[in-house]
């Protein structure tokens, strides 16, 4: 089993860094292995809704690291998606980011957990936190809840290392997800994947 955690932040060893490395050093006590990814601090294209993706199952933009990351978490057992919080949401160049990782292509990282972490300096960490997480609800990824809402707090690394509960939600919520993911992999073979129905899609212009 292996959790990748995105690191949505331009900055590689920051605040979103030090609140994702706490998830991963945790989960790797229950002895399951993380991949920290770091989108980059480079120009990241937004989605234009193409749709050619659904055919290849990758983005027709390959400068930057998106495809990347979707070969990733296709592998990967369960996902954990950090960001800053800038104005009062996640940052734009992840939100891109995101859109283009999951537009077309979340088929396949159904069933596996997901979770999302935000750090801010002070205020706007639940509606950063509801973004991550319509990512999720869309693709059919069970969340995975903590103690508390999943943020840090700080504005630099060392403040977010003196935010001993936030800390402590990121260790419960690598709880969490482990014990989740041991559920899964213990069901493998004897309870079956939730059957699917055609999806009925409906426009509201009549």
């Amino acid at each position: 089993m292996n959790v990748l955690l995105i690191n949505g932040s331009p900055h590689k060893d920051g605040c979103t860094f030090t609140a994702l490395s706490e998830v991963a050093g945790q989960l790797n006590k229950h002895g399951i292995g993380t991949t920290i990814f770091h989108i980059g601090n480079k120009a990241v294209h937004g989605c234009i809704a193409c749709g050619k993706c659904a055919d290849s199952g990758k983005c027709i933009f390959n400068d930057d690291p998106v495809n990347e990351c979707v070969e990733l978490m296709k592998k990967a057992s369960g996902v954990v998606i950090g960001s800053p919080v800038y104005y009062a949401s996640i940052n734009g160049a992840c939100s891109a980011f995101l859109d283009r990782v999951f537009f077309l292509k979340h088929h396949n990282y159904n069933y596996k957990p997901g979770a999302g972490v935000v750090s801010c300096r002070r205020g706007g960490a639940s509606a950063a936190f509801d973004q991550l997480n319509k990512y999720f609800t869309i693709s059919q990824m069970p969340i995975v809840a903590s103690q508390y809402w999943n943020s840090v707090h700080g504005n630099t690394p060392d403040e977010v290392r003196q935010d001993l509960e936030g800390l402590q939600t990121m260790r419960t919520l690598a709880n969490n997800m482990a014990w989740l993911l041991k559920c899964i992999d213990a069901a493998k073979g004897t309870v079956p994947l939730p059957e699917k129905e055609e999806w009925q899609r409906t426009n509201f212009i009549r």
